[in-house]
């Protein structure tokens, strides 16, 4: 995993369930203004999923089921407070199809959501949370 280094404190949190995990990014995404960038980073399984729910509840997302890993389409959007545009990563692998994604055309227009953000070649003003898989249901994870 890229370190990025944080221009402010790092919190770090342990949640012991999906539903901690959860209401951590709600509460979080509660005092958003709009133009966030949440950058996920993590191992397969390590709850970045949970969190982009939790992030899209904060917003006053109705139904939080609608939000999944977009794995396949790359682009979710959801429309809350404020449009959520949730991206994955995971299945590119080139920069040059990271680049191709046009993904900074959504600065400015709502929260941007984007797991697998360690694959981002270059560091941005952004909310950096990081996932640590611990034992069990519990993860380690730092928000800087």
């Amino acid at each position: 995993m890229k370190n990025r280094k944080c221009r402010k404190q790092t919190r770090k949190y342990l949640t012991r369930s999906e539903r901690e995990t959860f209401l951590l990014a709600k509460k979080l995404a509660e005092d958003f203004k709009g133009n966030e960038v949440v950058l996920l980073e993590g191992e397969l399984g390590a709850g970045k999923t949970i969190f982009a729910k939790g992030i899209a509840s904060g917003l006053g997302l109705k139904d939080v089921h609608q939000v999944c890993s977009p794995s396949y389409t790359i682009v979710n959007i959801y429309y809350a407070k404020y449009p959520i545009f949730h991206i994955d990563l995971y299945r590119l692998g080139k920069s040059s199809e990271i680049e191709d994604l046009g993904w900074e055309d959504f600065l400015g227009q709502g929260v941007i959501i984007v797991e697998w953000a360690e694959k981002l070649k270059f560091d941005s003003d952004a909310i950096h949370v990081t996932f640590h898989l611990e034992r069990k249901e519990q993860r380690k994870i730092e928000i800087c």
